[in-house]
C-alpha cells in the first residue's frame, strides 16, 4: 500500500530535523526518514560552528572556541583572537533536532534507505514501503537522490577523514594547516575537552592521499596529541556552490535543503547553519508552496559569501599554490575578504 504525506522529508540531520519541525508546525502531515538507525550516528563531522550560528547549541557544547591558529606550510602560527565558536557533540545536537520535530507532530523514522525516487514523486524505500506526498524535501546529504531526481547534482566534492585523539593540553582555538600538500581543502586540529578531532580534506581527486596526508599531521602533533586514534570518520563535502533547489516530479514539488542544495561553504566546508537555516525555510516552502520564493531567500542569505568562497576555491586550483595565494584563499586573512 502506498502512505500518502503532505510533506515528505528525506534525512534527519540538521537540514531535514528542522524542515519536518517547519512543516509540521505549519500544519502540514510529514513523514520524515533517515537510511541511519539512529540520529546523528555515526558522526560524519568536524562538530565545529561559528558563534554566530542561528540555532540553539547551549545544552550541546563540548567546548567553546576563542580564536582561530592558521599554519601555512612551515610557517609560525599566524593568530586570530577574534574568532568564537563550538565544537559540539553533534550526534546529541542532532538527536534534540529530531526530538524538536516530533514534538511538532512529525512522524519520524529511522532505518529507512531510499532506492528510487520515481518521474511521478512517489518514492520506494529498502523495506518495501511507498510513499507518494505533495512536497519531498530532499535533505539527504550531498549525493542526494532528490536532487539527482530533479537533475541537481552536487559535481564537485572534498572528501575528507578525520580522527578522534587525545588532546595532552588544554586548548581554545581552531587550529588550520594550509599547504599545497593539502590540494583543494586543508588541515584541521578542533579541540572538544580532552579530545580533539584531527582531518583534511582534499579535492576528491586526490581522496588516495587522505590517509597519509593525516597520518602526517597526527604524527607531526605529536607533542600536543596523544598517538591513540579513539574513532576514524569521514565523508564527502560539496564545493561547487548552490545549486537550483527545487523542480518538479509529475505533481510533486522537490524542494533540497543543506548539503543536498550545495550550500557548504567551497572554501571552509562549514555546513552546519546552512543546513539548519534553509531546513527551515524549506519546511515553510513546503507548507506555502512557494519554491520561487525559497530560491530567492537562499540566494539572498547564502550567495554572496558562496560566490566569494568559490572564487578563491578557483583561484587555488589554478596551479599550485604559493603561501600568499595560500592565505589570500583563507577567510582568517584581510586578502580574503578584498
Amino acid at each position: 500500500m502506498t502512505e500518502t504525506a503532505d510533506v515528505l522529508i528525506l534525512g534527519l540531520g540538521p537540514a531535514g530535523a528542522s524542515a519536518a519541525a517547519e512543516a509540521a508546525r505549519r500544519g502540514c502531515k510529514v513523514i520524515a526518514l533517515d537510511r541511519k538507525l539512529e540520529p546523528g550516528l555515526p558522526v560524519q563531522c568536524a562538530e565545529f560552528v561559528p558563534a554566530m550560528i542561528d540555532a540553539d547549541v547551549a545544552g550541546y557544547v563540548r567546548q567553546r572556541i576563542d580564536a582561530m591558529e592558521t599554519f601555512v606550510e612551515d610557517d609560525a602560527a599566524d593568530q586570530q583572537p577574534n574568532f568564537p565558536g563550538h565544537v559540539l557533540d553533534r550526534a546529541a545536537f542532532d538527536a534534540s533536532l529530531v526530538e524538536r520535530a516530533a514534538r511538532a507532530g512529525s512522524d519520524c523514522r529511522f532505518g529507512r534507505r531510499v532506492v528510487r525516487i520515481a518521474k511521478d514523486g512517489v518514492a520506494y524505500f529498502g523495506d518495501g514501503s511507498v510513499i507518494a506526498a505533495r512536497v519531498i524535501v530532499g535533505a539527504d546529504g550531498p549525493r542526494s537522490r532528490a536532487g539527482k531526481a530533479i537533475g541537481s547534482v552536487n559535481t564537485e566534492m572534498v572528501e575528507t577523514r578525520q580522527i578522534t585523539v587525545p588532546l595532552r593540553c588544554a586548548h581554545a582555538a581552531t587550529d588550520i594547516f594550509l599547504s599545497a600538500d593539502i590540494p583543494g581543502g586543508y588541515g584541521w586540529l578542533f579541540p572538544k575537552g580532552a579530545t580533539a578531532n584531527l582531518g583534511a580534506g582534499v579535492s576528491s581527486e586526490h581522496r588516495a592521499r587522505l590517509k597519509p596526508i593525516v597520518a602526517r599531521l597526527h604524527a607531526d602533533l605529536r607533542e600536543r596529541v596523544g598517538s591513540e586514534v579513539l574513532a576514524t570518520t569521514g565523508g564527502a563535502i560539496p564545493v561547487g556552490g548552490m545549486l537550483r533547489p527545487w523542480g518538479r516530479l509529475g505533481k510533486a514539488l522537490v524542494l533540497l535543503a543543506g548539503d543536498a542544495a550545495g550550500l557548504a561553504n567551497p572554501v571552509t566546508g562549514a555546513g552546519i547553519a546552512a543546513a539548519a537555516h534553509s531546513g527551515r525555510l524549506a519546511g515553510e516552502a513546503a507548507a506555502r508552496g512557494a519554491p520561487e520564493r525559497y530560491q530567492e531567500e537562499l540566494e539572498d542569505v547564502f550567495g554572496p559569501a558562496q560566490e566569494r568562497a568559490l572564487r578563491r576555491r578557483r583561484e587555488l586550483l589554478e596551479k599550485v599554490p604559493s603561501k600568499a595565494a595560500l592565505r589570500r584563499g583563507w577567510i582568517a586573512y584581510p586578502e580574503y575578504w578584498q
